[in-house]
């Protein structure tokens, strides 16, 4: 055993024999800075692309167009009840109420069994990230809290074109705020699923089976 383990060292010794810099990070130097955006030629693109290999419907929408992009995709989901985050886009918000379908409030708080019963939820987000298809709610007024986007069992969100990063570091940096104030974090990745032993694919287990994603350019 001794005699394995000084071959190994004396190995590693004559492979470090040239090596003069003694701190790890600064012997191979990375022009790269945690938090900067990496070079991606259509950051847009590629989040609506990760997005769908979640298995969830994606659809660009200009911004004008999006309360009533909302209702669609509302109805396109079986939906007939929906809750709304009391800080929810106005236009929004008056886009469902005319729609039809039935709009409770969070305010006072629903208990779990009324949420349990309730079709849909619709929300804006934090922050998308191209590079892994996540979008991150950190539950400000127009995201509501987060039993509201994890007990319903369709999830309609909203992303701004000029919410979607490159990257994990570069999202960490513009959820920094976030973060200092105490708020809690949601990174949400397709639908809710889980596979078992078998592989065999459950959707809706901790979260909503169906997922919308909307990106207002």
């Amino acid at each position: 055993m001794s005699t394995a383990r000084d071959e190994i060292l004396g190995r590693i010794r004559t492979a470090l024999r040239d090596v003069t810099e003694t701190d790890p990070a600064r012997d191979v130097p990375v022009a790269w800075q945690y938090g900067r955006a990496t070079d991606i030629a259509d950051v847009l693109g590629l989040f609506v692309e990760r997005v769908e290999d979640y298995r969830a419907v994606v659809e660009r929408v200009p911004v004008a167009d999006v309360p009533e992009a909302v209702v669609r995709h509302l109805r396109d989901t079986g939906a007939t009840t929906v809750v709304l985050p009391v800080g929810i886009e106005a236009a929004w918000r008056a886009a469902v109420e005319a729609s039809g379908l039935e709009v409770l409030s969070d305010e006072p708080a629903l208990s779990h069994d009324e949420l349990n019963r309730v079709d849909a939820v619709v929300t804006a987000a934090a922050v998308g990230i191209a590079e892994t298809g996540t979008f991150v709610l950190d539950h400000r007024p127009d995201q509501g809290r987060r039993a509201l986007t994890l007990v319903p069992d369709r999830h309609v969100c909203v992303v701004r074109a000029d919410q979607v990063v490159t990257d994990v570091p570069e999202a960490v940096g513009r959820l920094a705020a976030s973060v200092a104030e105490g708020l809690p974090l949601t990174w949400v990745s397709g639908p809710s699923a889980t596979s078992d032993i078998e592989l065999n694919r459950v959707e809706g287990v901790h979260g909503p089976r169906t997922l919308h994603v909307l990106v207002a350019v």
